[in-house]
């Protein structure tokens, strides 16, 4: 029996339904990765694994659900929301996608294969950033190259227990909790009842919160994060901008290898493209021979573009779309903050 993952995933959302035997072993998988992600935890919560307090505050973005969700937008909008009052952010994530394990500092310009996709959007941010598999390290890493910095923010690090924080941001889509199993049965990475940990913050949501009636929700202050396209601009030259709406009418061809590849597509389409989407898996490490040849603007986002900016030299059609997130209303990051006990 073969399980094609294209197939499973689609049975997530109900857009395909398998086979009975599928099903029961998808179950049993289930099963048993729920309780190991749940002894784990317990391991943790018991104190038998120890958790580590860094000297400032750290705010981790991560969501339930495999996948993207608007992570990367929202730790972008949280890095520039904290600067705006004040605060001296640094940046940590496991920089998935890259071929070089170890703790190392992002530059802007550095090879995406040796410290990942995200990452090297942080740094052409100007914002401190490291990455490393063990998110405690490179955050001590960062805050000792980094003195000035008060404040992290760890990318994707929901479920890096490990790591002590003081909030958490947890972002879902409007495919929400999927069909509400746990891996590889459904998309959730752990069980809804870590809702109930009484770490968590606040809910963001991407496009806004679905109808869902799980009263864990409810619990804690949700905000609504829709992304908005900014001035698009060549992949090899960024001073090349014009408005996405001058692409109205065209067709064009869209890639992405990101989490949700369709929200990228639908986004386009909303904005009068006629779009020809290309997707690839998530975190895809681009070649030229990825891209289509053809008379049509290739459109791609922030993520995939810094993988395919070395080989873009006279691809003057291929262009990147970046998204700004927009939260409403604002998080109350100062209110948050004060009373956290070492601020």
């Amino acid at each position: 029996m073969i399980l094609n993952p294209q197939d499973v995933e689609a049975s997530w959302y109900g857009q395909k339904r398998l086979g009975f035997v599928q099903r029961g072993l998808l179950i049993l998988l289930s099963w048993l990765y729920g309780g190991v992600t749940r002894l784990r935890r317990a391991l943790y919560d018991q104190g038998l694994l120890r958790r580590t307090r860094l000297p400032v505050p750290v705010i981790v973005v991560g969501n339930l659900i495999v996948g993207g969700a608007g992570k990367t937008p929202l730790t972008r909008y949280l890095a520039q929301a904290l600067i705006a009052a004040g605060w001296r952010p640094g940046i940590i994530s496991r920089g998935y996608g890259r071929q070089v394990p170890g703790i190392r500092a992002v530059g802007q310009g550095d090879p995406p294969r040796y410290v990942g996709d995200e990452p090297l959007l942080y740094a052409e941010d100007g914002l401190p950033i490291y990455v490393g598999e063990q998110r405690v390290a490179a955050g001590q890493a960062l805050l000792a190259a980094n003195p000035l910095v008060d404040i992290l923010i760890a990318d994707d690090g929901l479920q890096h227990y490990a790591l002590e924080r003081d909030i958490e941001l947890v972002v879902f889509d409007n495919r929400g909790f999927g069909n509400g199993q746990l891996l590889p049965a459904g998309p959730l990475r752990e069980g809804l009842e870590r809702l109930n940990d009484m770490k968590m913050k606040a809910l963001v949501w991407q496009g806004g919160a679905p109808a869902l009636s799980n009263p864990a929700i409810h619990r804690y202050p949700s905000f609504a994060m829709r992304l908005e396209p900014g001035a698009v601009y060549a992949v090899n030259d960024r001073t090349k901008e014009q408005p996405l709406s001058a692409f109205a009418g065209q067709s064009v061809i869209a890639v992405a290898g990101i989490g949700n590849p369709e929200r990228f597509f639908q986004m386009l389409r909303d904005h009068g493209l006629r779009v020809e989407g290309k997707s690839f898996p998530d975190h895809h490490q681009f070649t030229q021979d990825d891209i289509p040849v053809s008379t049509c603007p290739v459109l791609m986002t922030e993520k995939d573009a810094v993988k395919c900016h070395e080989f873009s030299a006279g691809r003057d059609r291929w262009f990147v779309v970046p998204v700004t997130a927009h939260i409403d209303p604002p998080l109350p990051l100062a209110d948050w903050l004060k009373h956290r006990h070492r601020v």
